[in-house]
């Protein structure tokens, strides 16, 4: 059985932190499950914060520091990470999307974040935030537009989402935005960077009526499901949840359109748009 993968501490702060503890971990004699108990988390979570997959909160770090250390390291590291240009209940899930080599989200109603373009991010969070500083609503912007650099390079992550139909219908931002931002997504498919399927009103009942669901695997840590709700997130790493939240998705692939013929609607949907848009 191969050993864990040797781990590149320049590659981010959060990977030098995990590397930091996998060798307090081991010249302790620790095993991940070891570590995990005193801190009330599973061995899987210690691996993940030690791959940089997960994010160490400042709690976990003091408890670290009387375990491993007697110098405060990880509580003073930890405090220095804590700051993200995300909103909090996403910022945990934006790191762990980065390093991720296959990501799966079903959407209920809207484009993904790493496919949207400027101005229907614009228009999802001025809709969201209607008396927020227009400081506020470009940073968010900038940050969402940062996370397209995911797809950057041809082949890694994966990316695979599944569109409610409501995604498509939804007019966020005006016509003329709906219509840039479909083609942009048939775009990305069309040029086999990303796997898009829709789930058409007429699949009527399914597993994941209750909200959206994102899925990311890693080459070295257990695979995340992420949850999302109005202002709210949950990271769930729990290896039989996420088994379930896995099938959950496989079930909605298995009632969705193929991907032609998903695409097909996509670009019927974007066409009608331009269409109304010009008749206006």
């Amino acid at each position: 059985m191969p050993g864990p993968k040797r781990l590149d501490p320049s590659s981010s702060p959060r990977a030098f932190l995990g590397a930091e503890l996998r060798h307090r971990r081991e010249a302790a004699g620790l095993t991940q499950e070891d570590l995990g108990a005193p801190l009330f988390v599973s061995g899987s979570f210690i691996g993940q914060l030690e791959s940089g997959t997960r994010r160490m909160q400042l709690d976990q770090a003091r408890r670290l520091d009387e375990i491993l250390t007697k110098d405060g390291f990880f509580a003073r590291n930890c405090a220095a990470l804590q700051k993200s240009k995300y909103p909090d209940h996403f910022a945990e899930a934006a790191e762990a999307e980065a390093v991720a080599v296959e990501i799966r989200e079903y959407a209920v109603l809207l484009i993904p974040g790493v496919l949207q373009t400027e101005a229907y991010a614009y228009a999802v969070f001025r809709g969201g935030l209607p008396t927020a500083p227009q400081e506020r609503i470009d940073h968010l912007v900038r940050a969402r537009l940062e996370r397209s650099a995911l797809l950057d390079d041809p082949t890694t992550p994966l990316f695979w989402a599944i569109l409610d139909e409501a995604v498509l219908r939804r007019e966020t931002g005006g016509r003329a935005v709906m219509a840039e931002a479909l083609r942009h997504v048939v775009t990305l498919a069309r040029t086999n960077r990303v796997i898009v399927q829709v789930l058409p009103f007429s699949a009527g009942s399914h597993t994941a009526l209750e909200g959206s669901l994102k899925l990311m695997s890693f080459a070295d840590a257990p695979p995340l499901a992420y949850l999302q709700g109005l202002g709210t997130g949950r990271l769930e790493d729990s290896p039989a949840a996420v088994r379930q939240y896995e099938l959950t998705y496989d079930l909605l692939a298995a009632s969705a359109m193929s991907p032609d013929a998903s695409l097909a609607m996509v670009e019927s949907v974007a066409e009608d748009y331009s269409h109304e848009d010009l008749q206006d």
